[in-house]
Parts: structure tokens; sequence; C-alpha cells
């Protein structure tokens, strides 16, 4: 009996089967080979590669994506934004990730002095517009900043608001990144500058009284109401970073900002309370950071 002659058939017969194999295995597992570098993209149950570098870039959010306060006095200044500006002492995010001469053509800032969460879906339908590979985010500091602790945004509301935001902009711009910064600690902001006269008197003036009302008052309800203040921050940044979790492109800062060490020459010199020029720059720095990095933080 030969032996020999079959062979080449046999070999072709198990390689088909080894393949198919291989595809069943595949099949069976739910994998996808995506690209050919391996990162999945095409793959159907592959996430979303973040993009380290974005090459344009819109801003939403409140005063401080405005430069408010820090050129100066009640005037908006949004050349030297964290986010947008051209400053070059400040040298902002959009500034860093597309150099100083695209800035003008390739970000916006759609920020509005005052906002709160409840504007935040507008800003972004505005921004998703220009259909941008980078969002950023920065809102709270209004909901919390009010008259009185309790008429700060209830928790519930401010998670709707943003959701609803988010959701907007997923059906606007599917591919847009999406860069969110906590709200700063805002204890922390009185505590630069309670002990100033002349900032105690800016203050009255009605600048985020929840917190900075009777600025010295040791009495147990001055020193609760700060303290409600702050909590519902925090509950605001875990809102931030549960809603953001939940989207593919949403990068949250892992409360880089709400946990940055402000000093009181890093703030407006008309308000003591709004980051200045200073403050601003430490801001981009914070976010490129953040932006660049191949994973987010934890």
């Amino acid at each position: 009996m030969r032996t020999t002659a079959p062979r080449p058939r046999a070999r072709r017969i198990l390689a088909g089967a080894g393949a198919a194999a291989v595809l069943l295995a595949g099949t069976a597992t739910g994998c996808s080979s995506g690209g050919s570098d391996g990162g999945g993209e095409r793959g159907g149950h592959a996430a979303p590669r973040w993009n380290t570098a974005p090459a344009s870039v819109a801003a939403v959010g409140d005063s401080i994506t405005r430069g408010f306060d820090a050129c100066s006095v009640l005037a908006d200044c949004p050349e030297v934004s964290w986010a947008t500006g051209n400053d070059p002492t400040v040298r902002s995010l959009a500034a860093r990730l597309l150099g100083d001469a695209e800035v003008p053509a390739r970000s916006w800032n759609y920020a509005v002095t005052g906002a709160r969460m409840a504007d935040l879906p507008g800003q972004l339908a505005g921004a998703a517009a220009h259909k941008p590979d980078l969002v950023t985010v920065m809102v709270g500091s209004n909901d919390a900043c009010r008259p009185t602790a309790s008429s700060m945004t209830p928790v519930a509301e401010f998670r709707e608001g943003f959701e609803k935001a988010l959701a907007g902009l997923r059906a606007a711009s599917p591919t847009s990144q999406v860069y969110v910064s906590s709200v700063p600690d805002l204890q922390r902001l009185w505590e630069q500058g309670k002990d100033l006269p002349m900032v105690r008197q800016i203050w009255k003036l009605g600048i985020c009284q929840s917190m900075l009302a009777d600025p010295l008052s040791a009495a147990t309800g001055a020193t609760t109401r700060r303290e409600q203040v702050r909590a519902r921050v925090v509950e605001y940044n875990e809102v931030l970073r549960e809603v953001c979790a939940k989207d593919e492109l949403c990068r949250y800062d892992g409360g880089a900002v709400f946990q940055y060490p402000f000093a009181a020459d890093q703030l407006s010199r008309w308000d003591w309370f709004h980051p200045g020029k200073d403050g601003q720059a430490r801001l981009a720095e914070l976010a490129h950071r953040q932006v660049t990095a191949a994973e987010p933080p934890r």
C-alpha cells in the first residue's frame, strides 16, 4: 500500500479544519482582530480609542472658562481662558494641543459667565455644530454658589442636566471626545481670602454667598453652611465621574481640579475667588496632562 500520495490532500484537509476551528473559536468568544495595529477599533465590541492629539477644541462651562475677573474687574477675559485662550503666559489647552497659530481657527468658547448645569445642553449644542475632536466641560461652581445653601441645585437635577447634555452632544457629534473637569473646592478658595479685610469687603458684593457670607464667622450656622456647600460640590463631582464613565469617549479628571491646592497668588486680584492668569495656566496644565495621557486618571 502506498501511504505517501494522499499526504498533500490530507494536509489541505487538516489546514482547512484548523482554520475553521480558529474562526469558530473567534465567533464563540466574540473576538475581533480589529486592525493591523491590534487596537480593535473596527471590532464590533471594541471601545473607541482615546485620541491624545485632538485637532480641534470647543469649550463649555461658566465664568472660569471665560476668564472672568482675570484681566479686569467684573469682565470676561477669554484670551486667558485655560481651555481656548491665546495668552502666551497661560498657554491654554488649545494652544498646547494645536499650536498658537491654530487656536483662532480651530477652537471655540461657548462658556457663559454665571452658567449652571441647566445651561450645559444649549452650550453643547452650539459646540457640537463644529464637530470638534475635543470638548472641555467645567461647570458646577454656580450650582453650589447660590445666595443660600438651601438654594443650591439638587444633586438629582444636576445629574439629569449632565445626562441630557451628553446625550445631546452624542446625537449631534458622536465622535467628539469630552474632557470633564471636576468642580473646584470652594471651601479652599474661602480659606485663601477670608483673613484679608479688603477681600471680605469685595465678597460682600454678592460673590458665592452660600460659601463666602460672614467669612470670619465661626458660629455653628456659618460652619455648617460651608460644610454643606463643600459636601454638595463633592456630590456634584461624583455625578460628573459616574455619568462620564458611561460614555466611552468621556474622560473625567479624577478630581484633579478639586484637589489642586490653589494659593492666593493664583486667584484674581479683583475678587480673590476666580482664577487669575496663573490659576488659569495651572488649569491648562492639568487638563493637558489628562487629555494627552494614554490612560485616564485612576
